[in-house]
């Protein structure tokens, strides 16, 4: 188990993150900021899907999904189809200029991560996705009211003893 010392330097890293989301964030065509951005990667991830889901994938409130859904309507990159099962309900699809649009913002971040991480080896950026990936399945489904039990630290165990 790693020490606590190494907690709070993980925490002050991924603190840091923020910095390297921002530098993503500029690459964004001014037309498409960081919530359509979201909306196009989460229809081409998924497909087809109703507004609640895609709120749920989001983890923000229906209106504010209300309100990425329209702007990305509005550019005609994707299209809201009635439901069958529920006609009150619309279904959320890309058009061809959505996945246009979502061609061009993968070239630009993939530019953008070639660029920055141009000195690491395969292996190192290959040891990057997989711990990214092993540390987002140790937190699960952070859009989950549910929280998984926090087992106690052993500094925090040492100190009640």
């Amino acid at each position: 188990m790693a020490e606590r010392a190494q907690y709070e330097e993980l925490a002050r890293q991924l603190s840091a993150i923020g910095a390297v989301k921002r530098d993503m964030g500029r690459i964004l065509p001014p037309d498409c900021p960081g919530g359509s951005a979201a909306v196009l990667t989460l229809l081409g991830r998924y497909g087809e899907m109703r507004m609640s889901r895609l709120a749920e994938l989001l983890s923000v409130d229906m209106s504010v999904t209300s309100r990425h859904v329209a702007h990305v309507a509005d550019r005609g990159w994707i299209e809201r189809s009635p439901d069958p099962a529920d006609k009150r309900s619309r279904i959320l699809h890309l058009t061809p200029a959505g996945q246009e649009q979502l061609d061009e913002l993968s070239r630009r971040t993939t530019r953008l991560l070639a660029d920055r991480l141009s000195d690491w080896s395969d292996h190192e950026v290959g040891l990057l996705i997989a711990l990214m990936g092993r540390l987002r399945e140790s937190f699960g489904d952070c859009r989950s009211t549910t929280q998984r039990p926090l087992h106690p630290h052993p500094y925090a165990t040492a100190q009640q003893n």
